[in-house]
């Protein structure tokens, strides 16, 4: 189904009024955590950074329905069409995740913020499962019509597969290379935890790889409807490659305040930040693929949930590299494992050399 509404070039003004938004939301919120409590482990500057990942989705959303009259998103809204009620959803869940942010970061009482953290996660599981109603009661058509299409069962079952390999490969490689050193698990979870080391590792690694990117699925596509979902629908008009890359740029950048503060490359803010473009632009490749195979950019935002998860685990639970920079997973030599995944990408699928209009079915 063709998506855009015409066959022209970049709607750059549009682009614009989005970056611009979603650049001043999450740089101001970094800049609020900056002066407060600061990156770390606390319970508010976790849940700031989970705002931030509400941020681009939030733009693009409000930005379609309300201010860009050529959008299909503005159109359905102005037709009435009930799967409009799915954006509705999202941006009442930011506000509410805003609300208890800020409750989260000005509240020094701990039963309060205990109360808050429930309360936070419980609305977004509300919302999620609110969201697979709605899917049930209308049908796939009309989410498919407004981009909300949950593509094949199969893609979903290939990437994740890819996904999960390519992180337990890293995790093979910091150890060939002896990068790094395995993580004593019962050490990392404050004391023995009356399972054997190998079930307790295969539950945790249920949770991370098979649960988790579900749990996370909100917050992700918090992300991926904003850059995959808006803003590659936008910018492919520069050709596939070319607008992908464009998004890995904008993408790595976006990120920028948090990995100057430590997030992923502590003590390497600068060399962080080029590495985390650089990781941004081979991932943005693969995603934007993985979209234009399936349509779906739910299943961009699965891969993105699956993406940190596994990271997560293969890197903090399993084997810890010694280095954030000369290692393999986020590090120099994991980046250029992805560059290397996406040009096998770029290679083996005629997909790139079809026309770049008869093949958008990302959202509008």
């Amino acid at each position: 189904m063709e998506l855009l509404q015409d066959r022209g070039g970049v709607r750059w003004r549009q682009v614009g009024i989005f970056l611009g938004m979603t650049f001043a939301l999450t740089w101001g919120l970094n800049l609020l955590l900056w002066r407060t409590v600061g990156y770390g482990a606390s319970q508010p500057a976790i849940m700031m950074l989970q705002l931030q990942m509400l941020l681009p989705a939030f733009s693009a959303i409000l930005c379609s329905l309300f201010l860009f009259q050529d959008h299909v998103l503005y159109q359905a809204r102005r037709r009435g069409e009930p799967a409009c009620w799915v954006f509705y959803l999202f941006i009442l869940y930011t506000l509410v995740h805003t609300a208890t942010t800020l409750v989260a970061l000005f509240s020094y009482d701990f039963i309060v913020l205990n109360i808050n953290a429930i309360v936070s996660q419980a609305v977004g599981l509300a919302a999620l499962l609110a969201v697979l109603v709605m899917r049930l009661v209308m049908g796939k058509e009309a989410f498919a019509r407004l981009g909300l299409a949950g593509g094949r069962p199969r893609y979903w079952l290939v990437f994740w597969a890819g996904f999960a390999a390519f992180y337990g490969l890293q995790t093979l490689l910091n150890m060939a290379f002896r990068l790094g050193e395995a993580v004593d698990l019962t050490a990392l979870l404050g004391g023995d935890m009356g399972l054997p080391a190998p079930l307790l590792w295969f539950v945790i690694a249920l949770q991370s790889v098979v649960l988790g990117p579900f749990l996370g699925l909100l917050f992700a596509f918090g992300e991926e409807y904003g850059w995959r979902g808006y803003l590659q629908s936008e910018l492919i008009r520069l050709g596939k490659l070319r607008g992908m890359l464009v998004i890995g740029v904008i993408w790595g950048l976006w990120h920028a305040p948090v990995i100057a503060m430590g997030h992923n490359y502590p003590s390497y803010p600068v060399a962080g930040i080029f590495l985390m473009t650089a990781y941004c632009v081979g991932l943005a490749v693969i995603l934007g693929y993985a979209v234009l195979k399936s349509g779906s950019v739910w299943l961009a935002a699965f891969l993105h949930a699956l993406n940190n998860q596994a990271a997560s685990f293969f890197l903090a639970v399993v084997y810890k590299p010694n280095h954030p920079i000369f290692s393999f997973g986020a590090g120099l030599y994991g980046v250029l494992c992805v560059w290397l995944a996406a040009a096998l990408i770029l290679l083996l699928d005629p997909i790139w050399r079809e026309e770049t209009t008869e093949n958008v079915r990302n959202n509008p």
